[in-house]
């Protein structure tokens, strides 16, 4: 038997593309044809540095998590000071100072009384999480009586909940990414989004014949984001939550990609004044600088895993789950929502978004144009995708000096809120000049 010996790594060490490509399996890529991945040497605030000397303005925040920009000091402070003193320990039956005062600062900014939070390590786990509480929180109130057990997840067109596979059984089957598991998954319930009358009217429908073995409905708060950034009215979510009162459905609202001000408020709900049963968080809750996911719940679904019964208990728990690295990011990225007008800058991002990006509207191959808080999206006619792709586009991006990445015929937009006036005008004259030339 060989023995494998680690190769020590140095700050130093160079870039070695042959290891990178024999070794590493990338997200979201057909390694047979993607473009080889671009080395990156440093990234701070807008700017990737590329090993090369290469400079890109970072358009997507490090997919969707870097609102104040890469490496901010304040932020990496945090991480040393926390990496010196405890990088890691367990939660179960232990606890430590960065996760006491996460969960005290989540739960005051939280809307109404979403008290009660559970740190995890992800998005998607986060969205497990919530969506194994409330199908717990039903199994609970049965008291053994398996015929009210209600064991059906609700979830809409278009959605994207994670890549897990409890979440890609949320996802929509036949346009979302996850469709070749669409029959190996467990079968979930879809349903439309009620953006108009007759969707609202098919939605009650379902409802009134289903709801009996509905434990919850699951939504995007005012977007879609993986599934085409698509937006939608406050006045949706203001239906949901009266639906679920009716029927005794409890409310998930994914805020994974929403929170942290995205949407130009704190939170995405906060724009319909409702308040979820539970919502999950994670991408920019640490600042874009590690993972950490959170599902935040209301008084009443946490009391009803109270009693003597351990049975009753919630029985998960990622290892990694509050970890003092990560929590002490997120109490960092907090501290500069509270002292910097992060909110302000990233209304003031999307307003100068849909001043710069609106005469794209004109190009032929352009379905439409659109901003929500500092989400801009192009959205590209679907003629378009039968003579170029998604990776030919991201190449004439990165030409133009700009990090963008495209999904099916959508390019979005959501860039740090602390971006500079001429970076932000970098990445929009990028998608004008790629597209006005005709698309790669």
């Amino acid at each position: 038997m060989v023995e494998k010996r680690s190769m020590p790594f140095q700050a130093s060490t160079p870039f070695n593309a042959a290891q990178a490509e024999r070794h590493l399996w990338l997200p979201y890529s057909q390694m047979h044809t993607a473009p080889a991945p671009m080395a990156v040497a440093s990234a701070q605030g807008s700017l990737i540095t590329l090993q090369d000397g290469r400079q890109l303005v970072d358009g997507v925040a490090s997919w969707w998590t870097a609102s104040h920009g890469s490496s901010h000091p304040h932020i990496t402070k945090a991480l040393a000071e926390q990496a010196l003193a405890m990088p890691h320990i367990m939660m179960g039956g232990l606890v430590h100072t960065q996760a006491q005062r996460l969960a005290a600062r989540l739960a005051a900014l939280a809307p109404g009384d979403l008290n009660r939070v559970f740190l995890c390590d992800s998005g998607s786990v986060a969205m497990e999480a919530a969506v194994k509480m409330a199908l717990q929180y039903h199994i609970n109130r049965s008291d053994g009586d398996t015929q009210k057990r209600r064991h059906k997840v609700l979830f809409f067109e278009g959605a994207y909940h994670g890549d897990t596979m409890g979440m890609m059984a949320l996802c929509d089957p036949t346009e979302g990414m996850h469709h070749l598991f669409s029959n190996m998954l467990q079968q979930q319930v879809m349903a439309p989004l009620p953006v108009d009358q007759a969707s609202l009217e098919r939605l009650e429908a379902i409802l009134d014949n289903q709801g009996h073995d509905i434990a919850a409905m699951v939504v995007e708060p005012l977007v879609q984001g993986a599934g085409g950034m698509v937006f939608h009215h406050p006045e949706v979510l203001r239906h949901l939550r009266r639906l679920c009162d009716s029927h005794g459905v409890l409310l998930i609202a994914d805020e994974v990609f929403t929170g942290f001000g995205r949407t130009g408020t704190f939170f995405a709900c906060e724009q319909a004044a409702i308040v979820p049963d539970i919502m999950a968080l994670s991408k920019a809750l640490t600042g874009g600088a590690i993972g950490l996911g959170a599902a935040l719940a209301r008084d009443s679904v946490f009391e009803g895993f109270l009693g003597d019964d351990p049975e009753k208990a919630l029985m998960h728990g990622p290892t990694f789950m509050g970890n003092p690295l990560a929590c002490a990011a997120a109490n960092a990225s907090l501290d500069l929502f509270e002292d910097q007008p992060r909110l302000e800058q990233a209304r003031a991002v999307g307003a100068a978004m849909a001043q710069q990006l609106e005469r794209c509207r004109s190009l032929e191959n352009v379905r439409d144009v659109r901003t929500l808080g500092a989400i801009g999206v192009v959205e590209l006619n679907e003629t378009w995708l039968a003579r170029t792709s998604t990776d030919k586009l991201r190449q004439a991006f990165i030409a133009e000096g700009v990090w963008l990445r495209p999904f099916r015929n959508v390019i979005a937009l959501t860039p740090a809120f602390t971006i500079g006036d001429e970076e932000l005008r970098t990445l929009t004259n990028a998608v004008w000049n790629v597209l006005s030339g005709g698309a790669p």
